[in-house]
């Protein structure tokens, strides 16, 4: 695991679009994993930049998203899938019909993901997994106490992650109770996990997840046990790291070859 720490959002966003950037110049075709909620905002903020201004073509590439509520209508603003659609697909090169969700709306939601894995495993898995943290420590919408090796499945959300999903909702009570999400086993599977995470009220999950033990009381602590995974944090997020120094070291003095 390497912990990057950096001075904002804007600056963890930057670096996090030079790893997707760097793996689309390799791999004009690769899979990328998508997440919702504010903390990815930035990155599709870059990437955007740099498809407008420098020419980064997402022609080839196809993406998942890591999860969506369950209930609400097609073309909710809220849903998942169309806040990919408005903050990322529409705003660059990629074909909409090669960017997946899972079916929230599904009348057999065990059978929709049994098939969004199955999606996975033909487009060969994915490469680049972009990551949120809850502040409980969730993982997607894998809430504490998530099997280890679950797979795509509903689940039902914590108050706490409801209250904390109300700000993109007129009120909580809106906040679906439900969502069909990528299991941990699911998202363990993708060959390079980032984690981008901002804001104080994230300390206590970041110090659970990168230096807790790895427990399902913390999801987020499984990423521990993954071989390729960077963590991106702000000040703010880092208050709580033991070894904060460490990681400022050792990002100080990576050779400039290694990348992310």
């Amino acid at each position: 695991m390497e912990v990057v720490i950096l001075p904002g959002k804007e600056e963890a966003g930057i670096l996090a679009a030079d790893a997707v950037e760097a793996l689309l110049r390799a791999t004009p075709d690769a899979v990328l994993g998508l997440a919702t909620g504010s903390s990815p905002l930035p990155i599709y903020d870059e990437l955007a930049r740099r498809h407008r201004e420098q020419g980064l073509s997402f022609a080839g590439a196809s993406g998942f998203a890591l999860d969506e509520y369950v209930g609400l209508p097609p073309g909710h603003p809220e849903s998942y899938r169309e806040v990919i659609r408005r903050e990322f697909t529409d705003r660059v090169d990629i074909d909409p019909a090669r960017v997946h969700a899972p079916d929230g709306t599904a009348a057999d939601i065990p059978a929709a993901c049994a098939e969004y894995e199955s999606r996975i495993d033909r487009a060969g898995g994915v490469d680049l997994q972009i990551l949120g943290l809850g502040s409980d420590g969730h993982l997607g919408f894998n809430e504490p106490g998530s099997s280890l090796a679950s797979r795509t499945r509903i689940k039902t959300l914590t108050e706490r992650t409801r209250q904390d999903n109300a700000r993109f909702f007129d009120s909580a009570a809106e906040v679906p109770q439900h969502v069909v999400t990528q299991g941990l086993g699911t998202i363990m599977e993708a060959r390079h996990l980032l984690l981008i995470v901002t804001g104080e009220h994230k300390a206590d999950a970041v110090h659970a997840a990168v230096e807790g033990p790895l427990t399902a009381r913390c999801p987020g602590s499984l990423l521990q046990w993954h071989s390729h995974v960077t963590v991106l944090i702000d000040e703010p997020a880092a208050a709580r790291l033991e070894l904060a120094d460490y990681y400022r070291h050792t990002w100080a003095n990576k050779p400039d070859w290694q990348g992310l």
